[in-house]
């Protein structure tokens, strides 16, 4: 017996030994192994029909797979069918959409804030009304001198913010001493002695700021002119009120507009307010706000024409407390320029809830020469 070319020993199968040839019957040996030389043949595995994944156009292509090689040696390690590699299963079907996302719990609703403390702000502007009553009714020359510290303050305050912020040094001493002077003027002399006293302050400025080196000369007196005007000469005017036979019932007409402009705007702007009114100065206004500070004030000026002024109508408190609406808007949104170009929020913190005094004085300021002007247009100087 030659060597098998497989190097195994003559083995047995359905055929018989291998070296009596094939038996009567017995299928071809397959081309590749017709060779003369071959000693034996192997039967070729009865493939059991196994369906194919993926449906009967695949029987045969999934036969093919399950079936293995043909041959055991053809692998270097023969493995039962169960393991090896098994048919990859169907490709799964991606969802090209994104899964949504699961519902989340909505945030509870924001409740709308002031921005300050309403209970620091209700207590400071109920003691501050106190005082202002007691001097203006009691005495009024008390009153002159409530004002005259407020316009004090109130410099001391605008000309210290001037120079954090900027370096700009407005004199402070005579702006101080030609500030209270101003009031006192306007009420003993009126007019006249406010201009007067305007101008000799403004001439205290200049000179008292040559006492220092000249660099920034011109923006320091620039700066100290200003305030002399802004803060004390605009304040003389609520002390020329003062001067008629009902002068305290003018000054407080004058104090309860600007406080139920100020109140409307805010009230009626926090809750309704939806359209900015300048918001590159103060984006807390809105027209909304302003609706309601012309409303408010209309009425509270007819009210207080009628019951509070001597010879005063209702309609003429229309005009009045439409004119407080518009001036005490204007003067808040300038004292907010103010501020934006000095990058604060408040000129001070004196006042709790409040800010500090030229926060209070912003929409006073402005207010105080339209509501002098029109009543005495409307009902004389007394």
């Amino acid at each position: 017996m030659n060597d098998s070319s497989w190097g195994a020993p003559p083995q047995t199968g359905y055929w018989g030994p291998t070296d009596q040839g094939p038996v009567q019957g017995a299928a071809p040996a397959g081309p590749a192994y017709d060779a003369p030389e071959a000693q034996q043949t192997r039967p070729m595995p009865i493939v059991p029909e196994v369906p194919a994944y993926g449906g009967d156009q695949d029987d045969d292509r999934g036969a093919a797979r399950l079936s293995g090689p043909l041959f055991r040696d053809e692998s270097p390690q023969a493995q039962p069918y169960d393991m090896q590699q098994a048919p990859p299963y169907p490709p799964v079907q991606q969802n090209p959409e994104p899964m949504p996302d699961a519902p989340q719990p909505a945030p509870p609703p924001q409740k709308k804030s002031a921005g300050r403390d309403l209970g620091a702000a209700i207590g400071v502007g109920v003691g501050l009304g106190a005082v202002i009553l007691a001097s203006l009714f009691v005495v009024k020359a008390a009153f002159v001198g409530v004002v005259a510290v407020a316009v004090v303050v109130g410099l001391w305050e605008l000309t210290s913010r001037l120079q954090e912020r900027k370096g700009i040094k407005a004199p402070l001493v005579p702006l101080a001493l030609g500030g209270a002077a101003m009031v006192v003027a306007g009420y003993v002399r009126g007019a006249e002695g406010a201009w007067v006293a305007m101008a000799l302050t403004a001439l205290a400025v200049l000179v008292w700021r040559m006492t220092e080196p000249p660099e920034g000369y011109l923006k320091d007196v620039t700066a100290g002119v200003f305030a002399a005007f802004y803060v004390p000469f605009l304040a003389t005017f609520v002390a020329m009120m003062l001067t008629a036979e009902d002068g305290p019932w003018r000054v407080l007409t004058f104090l309860l507009l600007t406080v139920v402009s100020d109140t409307g705007a805010y009230a009626v702007g926090w809750r309704f307010g939806s359209h900015k009114l300048a918001p590159r100065i103060s984006p807390g206004k809105t027209r909304e706000g302003l609706v309601g500070a012309v409303t408010f004030a209309m009425v509270a000026g007819a009210l207080c024409m009628q019951f509070l002024i001597d010879d005063g109508t209702w309609w003429q408190g229309l005009l009045l407390g439409l004119a407080v609406a518009a001036s005490a808007t204007l003067g808040d949104l300038g004292e907010s320029m103010i501020k934006r170009d000095l990058g604060i929020k408040d000129m001070g913190t004196l006042l709790p809830g409040h800010g500090g005094i030229m926060d209070r004085l912003d929409s006073l300021l402005p207010t105080a020469p339209v509501v002098w002007l029109l009543l005495v247009l409307f009902v004389g100087s007394g």
